[in-house]
């Protein structure tokens, strides 16, 4: 007879349609096909009393799991789905075909149905009720006895199944121990590396302290025609010791954020007063290059929320970076401007550009690169702490190249404040 069904959405369909199987042990198979051969065997009469016809269309739902029922189904033709789960997102799909049986365990138990049954293609099932399949049992030895050993078969299938499942739960159980054991270790040789960091950063603190002072009592002392004579020395070696400290405090913070510990206080920002600093700071480095300083900051440019030390640090890095691969003479152009409750900064260059193989590689931990014949210098830190430092800030640095081409465009992201 056909049914008036419920049938699944074109989206749910689909989903069905593409899922991958779950794998079917081969007992299964081998059953359905026992099933068809006892079938064949009954008395035709016999059969017409006992098993009733279905028809189903593509997409029409046979039974829901979690329902109660009491009807077996062996497939005469057509596809069906065995599906668990919700039907736009199941946990497993299988799929039976002609001479397989589904819905079986409904003659042997009043449970709720494991698994939905969804038809494929046009289906025609024949049924068999649990009351009519007892009366088989008494009328019929041979097939008592098959079914039984088809039904046994089943059983065994699942109870190996239940063994291979417990003995994969125990393999997993203990990798993931073993993973969480590493983890550990890792996690602790990790303390161990940030603990040593900082230690020595603090312990490099106290030289640099005295050098300051020795500088400043050399200013003092020393007659002022040798301070003359001996100025550019000074200031070389004055502007060395603030990057020996800007260095030892980038690898306090490095510290600091990668254990997800930022330093210092977040507060509202002049990015204006910030670029004032780091111009006075590299005021001796621009003028021996000759090289010629454009700021455009806008009169309303917004405060940021940033943590000033840090951000100095940052724009300290990529101006020395740029004066670092700039031609002499050249331009070098800091902008910031507004976006989408954020201010993008960013430094340009004329210098010999970044290949588009080393955008993303340049910003990790000691990478160098030799362009345009300048030989890199220093650690390799400067570009990594900058990455860190303003991702820590909730912002995105990046790199690209100039206006037609020329040179590079070092570029950060950080928040308005609100």
């Amino acid at each position: 007879m056909i049914m008036n069904t419920q049938k699944l959405s074109e989206q749910e369909f689909e989903v069905i349609r593409a899922a991958q199987p779950t794998p079917i042990d081969p007992s299964e198979t081998a059953a359905g096909s026992t099933v068809v051969s006892l079938l064949s065997s009954l008395d035709r009469k016999m059969l017409d009393q006992v098993m009733i016809e279905h028809r189903y269309k593509p997409g029409e739902i046979v039974v829901f799991e979690g329902q109660h029922g009491d009807i077996a189904y062996l497939i005469w033709s057509g596809r069906v789905a065995v599906v668990q789960g919700d039907f736009a997102n199941p946990a497993s799909v299988n799929y039976r075909g002609p001479g397989e049986v589904v819905g079986e365990m409904s003659l042997i138990d009043n449970k709720p149905r494991s698994a939905s049954i969804v038809a494929l293609d046009d289906v025609r099932l024949l049924g068999i009720h649990r009351h009519d399949f007892f009366e088989l049992l008494q009328i019929d030895p041979n097939f008592s006895t098959n079914m039984m050993e088809i039904l046994s078969n089943r059983l065994r299938a699942a109870e190996e199944m239940s063994r291979v499942n417990t003995a994969i739960g125990r393999e997993l159980s203990a990798e993931v121990q073993e993973l969480q054991s590493e983890n550990e270790a890792l996690r602790q040789m990790e303390q161990r590396r940030q603990e040593l960091s900082e230690l020595v950063v603090h312990d490099l603190r106290n030289p640099l302290g005295n050098l300051f002072s020795a500088l400043n009592m050399l200013e003092l002392v020393l007659p002022e025609e040798v301070l003359e004579e001996n100025r550019e020395l000074l200031e070389i070696a004055r502007l060395s010791h603030l990057r020996m400290q800007d260095l030892v405090d980038s690898l306090l913070d490095i510290a600091k954020i990668e254990a997800g510990r930022p330093s210092g206080e977040r507060k509202a920002t002049q990015l204006a007063d910030l670029m004032e600093e780091v111009m006075q700071l590299n005021a001796f480095s621009l003028a021996k290059r000759e090289m010629k300083l454009t700021l455009n900051f806008p009169p309303d440019l917004p405060d940021v929320l940033a943590d000033p030390d840090q951000i100095r640090r940052v724009l300290t890095n990529l101006v020395d970076n740029a004066i670092k691969y700039s031609p002499k003479g050249g331009p070098l152009i800091v902008t910031a401007v507004p976006k989408n409750n954020m201010v993008e900064i960013s430094v340009m260059d004329a210098g010999p550009g970044v290949p588009p193989e080393a955008r993303e590689r340049i910003f990790d931990r000691f990478a160098q690169m030799e362009a345009g014949g300048v030989r890199p210098r220093g650690f390799g830190l400067g570009l990594s702490y900058c990455k860190l430092a303003v991702e820590a800030h909730n912002g995105r640095i990046w790199v690209e190249p100039g206006p037609d081409g020329v040179g590079s465009r070092f570029a950060f992201t950080l928040p308005q404040v609100d």
